[in-house]
């Protein structure tokens, strides 16, 4: 007995108890807190992959239903089995597929929603990101800052197909989320095609030059520039054992992730070779580009070649096993973690 004359044991007396205290919007912490303070981080999200010789067809199938003026972005979101209905290929990401054919436009908006276009397929494609044309070919990583102006067209003669990675999920749980419509179906672009490349890629800056905003000013980030530096690396150092030779895209100005919520990553794997078990606590989105490799995530294994997508939870263990010389394009949340200082890693 205690001093309001209850025992502890009395069931029925706690179920009164936390009844009377719900219309005061009140709640037991003891019944949940387990719950909210796990020992360990418990994804909702499962590994998962998209094939590309499934995928890519039921996108043409798209293309012949809805334009892309009409559905205003023609995309297949990548929807994790664990999260049905939540437009969620992982807890903290968003992915999906965008098909634009020629002659067409998706019309120009903006949204505080940071985005990725990684280009799987085609060419004659280009996105525009205030006021700048930038063409789109297969590997390349093109940035939208957030709250940008941004629109998409095709001026080629081929289907092009590029993954959509976000920080929806992010956004929407802080209930950050804003979005305009432009004024017209595509914005007036007023800088040459290549200029943020020029002003920001060639290792050059002006000596009084200030960086401003969160976001790489440099854009576009084409493959054939990026496999070269891999490739290099790859020729000259040991791999990591967990990560292989791994290289991250970075802001040009502080050296920093491209954009400040989403880290984006090219990474090969040589022919033979296997990682060691790694796990972290960042949702990593993984795209093959060259190769073929095995990705088990704890007890799933999942083999992936071009165009493949795959999806590791956060705090999943998984290890690589290479087939081929194989690269691989990874996008992921690591730099939130990092930021709150919540990344934690552990390498078998």
């Amino acid at each position: 007995m205690n001093d309001s004359g209850i025992s502890h044991g009395d069931n029925a007396a706690r179920e009164r108890y936390y009844d009377e205290i719900r219309p005061l919007n009140l709640a037991p912490l003891w019944r949940v807190l387990k719950g909210l303070v796990p020992a360990q981080p418990v994804p909702a999200a499962q590994p998962c992959k998209w094939a590309w010789d499934e995928v890519y067809p039921q996108l043409l199938r798209a293309g012949g239903l809805i334009s892309a003026e009409e559905a205003e972005r023609r995309v297949l979101v990548l929807e994790n089995p664990g999260l049905p209905g939540e437009s969620k290929i992982s807890d903290t990401l968003y992915g999906g597929l965008q098909l634009i054919l020629p002659g067409e436009t998706a019309p120009a908006h903006r949204h505080t929603q940071s985005a990725l276009r990684f280009v799987l397929h085609g060419s004659g494609a280009y996105t525009a990101v205030d006021g700048e044309k930038t063409p789109m070919q297969r590997g390349d990583f093109i940035i939208t800052p957030h709250w940008t102006w941004h629109d998409h067209g095709h001026e080629g003669s081929e289907p092009v197909v590029w993954l959509d990675g976000l920080d929806v999920p992010l956004v929407t749980f802080l209930r950050a989320g804003f979005r305009e419509e432009y004024t017209q179906k595509a914005q007036t672009t007023f800088q040459a095609a290549g200029e943020s490349t020029a002003r920001f890629g060639s290792g050059l800056l002006p000596l009084d030059y200030v960086p401003h905003g969160l976001t790489s000013p440099l854009f576009s980030y084409p493959y054939a520039r990026s496999r070269e530096a891999i490739e290099v690396l790859a020729r000259s150092a040991q791999p990591d054992p967990h990560l292989g030779v791994c290289l991250r895209y970075v802001n040009p100005v502080t050296g920093g992730w491209t954009m400040p919520t989403i880290g984006t990553v090219l990474r090969y794997y040589p022919r033979g070779f296997t990682s060691r078990p790694y796990r972290s606590t960042d949702s990593t989105v993984l795209v093959g580009l060259e190769g073929e490799a095995e990705i088990r995530v704890a007890e799933v294994s999942m083999r992936i070649g071009p165009n493949d997508i795959a999806v590791v939870p956060g705090w999943s263990e998984w290890t690589v096993a290479a087939q081929q010389d194989t690269v691989v394009f990874s996008y992921s949340d690591r730099p939130v973690h990092e930021k709150l200082g919540l990344l934690r890693e552990f390498r078998g």
